[in-house]
This record gives structure tokens, sequence and C-alpha cells, in this order.
């Protein structure tokens, strides 16, 4: 591969603490530290999270930056450091909306537009006309932008008008945590043990917000339930929901007695990766009915252990799990509730997704993806970093390290 000199690349780490953009920091810096022995790299962000990274190699430094990110002197501090070390190229792995006026190109990840689909419905007037104006800025001064999926790519082409050719798709991946075969015997006591989970479940994992859908998804198990009851099939079936606190989320608790699934719908809250691997691979059914997905990664990790998948046939979620999953309606409970049965009566239809599973998930790697921007990294900075005005480089030297903790 074509490399270009004592390059020095700063990555934007500070929303490493963040459960999905956290994912994707972590795998992009680690695989770079696999891949890319001769770029410099700075770190920039909290140093005590770079430990959950893992050892990198010697051409990796971490800048310490623990101002919270929207503040007014974060924007100052982030930008005094990229100029101070004589920054390249700046990778901001998340989307932001105030513009910061860099000393150098950037390239920034995108990972949904849900931010602007949700909020835009809210925000009246001058407020939310503002906030999209400054996000449009930020998108257009980019060098490049990375899509997660050829759906975030079309939302941001879209929504904000910005060319085909700036905007790269490069997909998510699992977390090689996931990949470390089946659950042993062991694990499956460990779950036995510390969770008294002994019985065939189904299970989401994921946030618990609005647009996942948990509500239908609940309703779905409880129609579920009654109808296995007539066949007298699988009468201990319960549903597992690991993700966030329920406390900003009263509604669950209140579906789950309405619809009278209360001793068969178990809220665990998070569980370590180590542990989740477990219950992905233990689950009779992954059920993943959300609404809106950037990329949609949960669907994903349960086919890397052949776990069959429910999912919706909207957004993003078709493109990540291709034929290997059973889609459906989102917004119909009943089609969820048909598809929940049929998987998990229908033996050879299980069969058929767990080969089909395994063959999708390994179509993601995040190797593959990292090599596609270190490709894209050298294209703008061959180009000079050419972007719409908001981040010019300034041709600064290569040599310095002044202020590498």
């Amino acid at each position: 591969m074509f490399r270009i000199p004592s390059v020095k690349i700063a990555i934007d780490i500070r929303r490493m603490t963040e459960f999905g953009v956290g994912t994707y920091i972590r795998n992009v810096v680690r695989t770079l530290g696999r891949i890319d022995h001769e770029t410099t790299y700075f770190l920039l962000g909290p140093a005590g999270k770079v430990k959950e990274i893992g050892a990198l190699p010697p051409n990796f430094y971490t800048v310490p930056l623990t101002e919270p990110e929207r503040s007014l002197k974060s924007f100052r501090d982030f930008r005094t450091v990229v100029k101070r070390l004589e920054c390249d190229l700046v990778h901001v792995p998340n989307l932001f909306s105030i513009p910061r006026a860099l000393p150098c190109p950037y390239v920034m990840t995108v990972h949904d537009m849900l931010e602007h689909l949700s909020k835009g419905r809210q925000q009246i007037g001058a407020l939310g006309s503002f906030h999209f104006q400054l996000t449009k800025r930020v998108l257009k001064g980019a060098a490049r932008i990375f899509a997660v999926s050829n759906f975030t790519k079309i939302e941001i082409e879209k929504l904000f008008g910005i060319p085909p050719g700036r905007i790269e798709v490069v997909y998510n991946a699992i977390d090689e945590r996931f990949l470390h075969g089946h659950a042993s015997a062991a694990d499956r006591q460990l779950i036995a043990e510390r969770y008294q989970v002994t019985y065939p479940f189904l299970l989401y994992a994921g946030r618990i917000s609005p647009h996942k859908n948990v509500v239908r998804m609940i309703e779905a198990f409880s129609a579920l339930k009654t109808e296995l009851e007539k066949d007298h099939a699988f009468p201990d079936l319960k549903l597992i929901i690991i993700g966030d606190d329920l406390s900003g989320n009263p509604d669950l608790r209140r579906t789950v007695v309405r619809s009278g699934v209360q001793n068969d719908v178990r809220f665990l809250g998070f569980v370590p990766i180590e542990v989740l691997r477990t219950f992905y691979d233990q689950a009779k059914i992954f059920v993943f009915p959300s609404l809106y997905e950037g990329f949609g990664l949960p669907p994903l990790e349960a086919m890397a252990h052949g776990t069959p998948v429910v999912t919706s046939n909207v957004s993003s979620l078709p493109e990540v799990v291709g034929n290997a999953a059973v889609l459906v309606h989102p917004e119909n409970v009943f089609e969820i509730m048909r598809a929940l049965q049929r998987v998990l009566l229908d033996q050879a239809l299980r069969e058929k997704m767990k080969e089909r599973s395994y063959r999708q998930a390994a179509k993601f790697s995040w190797e593959k993806s990292v090599r596609r921007m270190m490709n894209t990294y050298q294209e703008v900075l061959s180009m000079g970093g050419k972007a719409e005005p908001n981040c010019q480089p300034t041709g600064a030297g290569k040599n310095s390290t002044a202020g590498v903790a």
C-alpha cells in the first residue's frame, strides 16, 4: 500500500465512554494499531479509557483532554492541541454540530441521522433551523464522510445535500470478542448461577429508547405465549431484555403488566461483553424490531453465534442482515409474533438461518473497513485535504511531538 511518510493523524476519542460510538472507536483504533506501524496517531481524549483498547504500538500517543466534549473550552483545547502537534489530518468518529475551525483537514464518521430526524420534528422555528444549518456546515467542511451503511449515506445526501462522491460507505463490524466460538459449559453455568437463567429464551440486546420499538416487541411476545399455549409448546419460554437502566422507561414495565407477561419478561440491564456473547449463543431467537438504525450491529453479533434473527424490514437492517434473517414490518405486532412462532417451531428453517448467519457475519471485518479508511486518509492528504471552507490545511511541519503525554 502506498504511504505518505511522516503523517500525523489525530483521532478524537472523547466519546469512547458512550455505548455505540465507544465500541466503534475502540475497534478502529485497535485495528489501526495492528496494521499500521508507520503513521503517527494521536488519541485525543480521556487517557484512562485508552487502556480499554489494549496494547498499542509506539506510533500511538495519548493526548489527555478532560473537558466535556460539547463545552466551549473543549472546542478551543482540541483546536490548540491539533495545531501544536502539527497534525496533517483529524478523524472525528461521530457526527457533531459545532464548527471547530480546525487548522487541518478532517474526516468524520456518521452513524445515523436519527438526531435530525427526531429533533427536526420537535425543534420548531429558529432553534431547529440553526442546529440543522450548523450540522450542514460541519458536513460540508469535511474532506470526506464515512457513512456506516448505504442507507446512512443516502440519508446524508437527502437531508443535507452532500455530494455522493464525498461520502464513503465503510461498514461497522463485530467486536472480536464475539468471535471466540460457542459458549462453553462453564459459560452456560455462569449465566445459570449469576442470572438464574435455566430456561429457553428470546433475546433483545441494545439501548432502550422509543425508536428501538421494545414496547411492540413485548406485545408480540405476549401474543406468542398465547399461541404457544394452544400447541402446548415452550411453556417456560422467557423474553430477556439486555440494555439500559429502566428508570427512564416506566412505560415498558406498564406494557409488561398490561400484556400479562410479568413472570416471563426479564430486564437484566447492562451485562459485560463476555457474558453477552453467552446470551447471544444460548438464545432461541434474537429479536430486534427497531424502527430506525444507521447500521444495526446487535443482529450481526447474534448471527456470529448462529442464532436465528427476527428483525425489521426498514432503514439499514435489510442491508446488514442480507438473506440470513426473517424480516418483519416493525409496526405490526402480529407480524412480529408470527415470525417468532415460525422461527421457533420450524427446525429446518432454523438450520438454514444458522448457516446463512455465519456467512453473513463473515462479510464484515474491522480490518477490511479500517484499510478502506486508511486509503481515504491517504487520498485526502494527497489532494491537500480539499473541502468546502471550514477546515484548511496549514502546511505545518512534521516533527514536533510537543504536548504528548
